[in-house]
């Protein structure tokens, strides 16, 4: 039985939809993606890819559920929320929003292992993907290239743990600034009831 919140996979190849190739290998090479690739890396990576067409409030990736066989998806029209749940949320935070250019889905690609994040199709979007058997397919066909693109997945994943430590950092730092002030201000509260606590009894002295 079909997954009803799978991508729909066109039968034909990345290579069949020249203009969409094209576009996909561009965007490959961007900032966003795999920048140090070279035009022929990314045409060759194309040429393993398919195009994968979502409707608007599809699923692409439910976090915690199996990858399968497990792809990647390069952006090429549209637009993708990426959200995860955080402990003592009832609801999952976005974490960010992914449009053309943008790669879903890498970790999966590498491992099979659970997805990371819950991605959904905020409008109609049209991707790239490239499955695990087509990575596979490519380390034997086209090794050099394969590396390649093995290399700029790592360099992204690492860059994406970097900047959470980051934003660790950061929370951590902030929320010790909070804690100081919210002890200051106990601090100064401490002082005011202790003041009004020392002229309540200073007045019934003076009254008796």
């Amino acid at each position: 039985m079909t997954d009803p919140a799978a991508p729909t996979l066109i039968s034909r190849s990345m290579s069949d939809e020249p203009v969409w190739a094209q576009l996909a290998a561009d965007l490959l090479r961007s900032a966003d993606a795999l920048a140090g690739l070279s035009a022929l890396d990314a045409q060759c990576i194309v040429s393993y890819a398919r195009l994968l067409r979502c409707g608007e409030g599809q699923v692409l990736t439910r976090e915690g559920e199996a990858a399968g066989e497990g792809f990647m998806m390069l952006v090429l029209d549209g637009e993708v929320t990426v959200e995860t749940m955080v402990a003592r949320r009832e609801q999952p935070v976005v974490v960010s929003v992914a449009g053309p250019g943008h790669l879903i889905g890498e970790t999966a690609l590498l491992d099979g292992g659970p997805r990371t994040a819950t991605c959904t199709a905020t409008t109609s979007v049209i991707g790239a993907g490239l499955s695990r058997n087509a990575l596979q397919r490519m380390m034997r066909a086209e090794p050099e290239v394969a590396a390649k693109l093995l290399a700029g997945v790592g360099q992204r994943m690492a860059q994406r743990l970097r900047d959470a430590n980051r934003q660790q950092r950061v929370y951590h730092q902030l929320l010790g600034a909070m804690q100081a002030e919210v002890a200051e201000l106990q601090r100064q509260l401490q002082q005011v009831m202790d003041g009004a606590a020392r002229r309540t009894a200073q007045r019934g002295a003076d009254a008796s």
